[in-house]
């Protein structure tokens, strides 16, 4: 189910009228001026809400006798919500982008000539500012205390709060005095 298709099914669905008519059709299948009878409400009034509710794929319609027949569109319903949370956006490129441009103007921000100006308030900016100098590091690699502090400095005068910062962002793994750059989906861009 798209994003579309689920915005129109929840908009069908947040209207009191449109939900019983679903329940008298996931009863059985009915006409229009019966439903109108049964629900009190006007057969203009039933049509105008069937065809809120057909458009959103939750409905359909066919010919029987001199009637139009309408009946619930079940394996709608079958989706799990939770299913249509999780699937992929139709504007996850645009996110992506905008997340993208969002971090270059942090670290365009905060650092200088290749040095970082200050270490951010915001702990958002901060581990994007982390981030970004975990790059100076080479995967599966073990370093001293005394390397991390060497490449550290070349970033920012208090190398002491970067590594322990690092370490408590889980970007740098520390065991013995040895630390690692630990592998993690967003360390690094």
């Amino acid at each position: 189910m798209t994003e579309l298709e689920a915005v129109r099914l929840f908009k069908c669905l947040a209207d009191k009228s449109r939900l019983q008519i679903l329940k008298s059709l996931a009863a059985e299948d009915m006409y229009v001026e019966r439903l109108a009878e049964r629900l009190g409400l006007t057969p203009s009034t039933i049509s105008f809400h069937l065809k809120k509710i057909a458009d959103a794929g939750a409905v359909r319609s066919y010919r029987t006798q001199y009637y139009t027949m309408y009946s619930l569109c079940r394996e709608i319903f079958d989706t799990r919500i939770l299913d249509i949370v999780c699937e992929t956006s139709d504007e996850a490129a645009l996110q992506d982008r905008r997340e993208e441009e969002y971090r270059q103007r942090v670290i365009r921000s905060f650092f200088a000539y290749g040095r970082l100006k200050a270490i951010p308030a915001q702990e958002k900016k901060e581990r994007i500012i982390l981030e970004e100098i975990a790059r100076a590091f080479e995967p599966g690699r073990i370093y001293t205390e005394g390397e991390i502090n060497l490449i550290l400095a070349d970033y920012y005068d208090d190398f002491c709060t970067l590594r322990r910062d690092m370490v408590a962002e889980g970007i740098l793994g520390r065991e013995q005095n040895q630390y690692r750059l630990l592998e993690r989906e967003n360390n690094t861009p």
